[in-house]
């Protein structure tokens, strides 16, 4: 496993002022942030249903080196092929600096509310490896000739190319087998610890050490060869330095997992700047984890001045 450099993003939103949106993207810019990730929500209720690439071209205008992308689009709402021109064009727009941020979907409250069927599970993880032939077909060689179960493509030349020789997907999950697609496909596979119902409702049902310990070995049998080619990440869902670091007492209410569980997890990175640190760092010799997800970016920055790039 090659351990490198680490980086890290944000993920937040939904953006709805353009001015607002500048001046952050500057800031996290200057915070020493590499991406700034968008939602990709419609009917779930909290979660405004603002388009996951429009404020992302705003951001990237407004900065110099920032990546963007969605995190992740909910792959039962994207056709591959209108999917794969969207993000060719994003790409072009922001100058070659897409990352893009793929995944099953699960909710069935924005299914309903769009009138459109949920697939049971394994159908949609059929349908998702379909998906990410298509759209990589398309980012990469500008065509694409496929017939499979849930998409029929035929595009013999799609006209425009990315900025990038190669966008990168990043892609996340839980199962055995997305984690699988991922290791054939990924540029980055993110470890994701809350685990959704189909009404959406979140779950630390991920947390666990042993269960992402055998996220990252199926990954790396399903990589061979190209496994060094994966950069590892975690969407962390607690960050808390220092004084406003929450005790034993509420993580272990708020996550039902012991102290020794939350301090093994890459998903709750709490403490003193120290020892969150240290837990990072240990974290990349354990797992290869280099890549960090955080929705605090300015209460998160002295963690990011003391390793990025490091």
């Amino acid at each position: 496993m090659t351990l490198r450099p680490f980086r890290f993003a944000v993920q937040t939103g939904p953006f709805q002022d353009p001015i607002a949106l500048r001046t952050f993207a500057q800031q996290i810019e200057a915070l020493g942030y590499d991406e700034l990730y968008s939602f990709d929500h419609i009917g779930m209720r909290g979660n405004a249903a603002v388009d996951p690439f429009v404020p992302l071209l705003i951001a990237a205008e407004a900065t110099t080196t920032l990546r963007v992308g969605p995190l992740v689009l909910n792959n039962e709402l994207h056709h591959p092929a209108l999917l794969a021109r969207t993000a060719i064009s994003v790409d072009q727009m922001t100058s070659g600096r897409l990352v893009l941020g793929l995944g099953t979907g699960y909710a069935q409250v924005e299914h309903d509310a769009i009138g459109m069927r949920l697939l049971p599970p394994g159908q949609r993880v059929s349908r998702f490896a379909e998906s990410l032939q298509i759209v990589r077909s398309l980012c990469d060689n500008g065509s694409c000739s496929y017939s499979g179960e849930y998409h029929t493509v035929a595009v013999e030349e799609m006209g425009i190319r990315p900025t990038q020789e190669h966008i990168p997907f990043l892609i996340g999950g839980h199962g055995k087998r997305v984690v699988g697609l991922a290791g054939r496909h990924a540029d980055i596979f993110q470890f994701t610890g809350l685990v959704h119902a189909e009404d959406g409702t979140p779950t630390a049902g991920g947390f666990p050490f042993d269960q992402i310990q055998q996220r990252a070995q199926w990954l790396a049998d399903a990589a061979g060869d190209r496994d060094a080619d994966i950069e590892r990440s975690s969407l962390a869902q607690l960050t808390a330095l220092d004084a406003d670091a929450p005790d034993d007492n509420t993580l272990i209410e708020r996550y039902k997992m012991d102290a020794d569980e939350i301090a093994k997890t890459p998903f709750v990175l709490v403490g003193s700047t120290e020892q969150v640190v240290d837990k990072i760092e240990r974290l990349r010799e354990q797992l290869g984890i280099s890549h960090y997800v955080v929705r605090d970016p300015e209460g998160f920055a002295p963690i990011v001045e003391a390793l990025a790039r490091r």
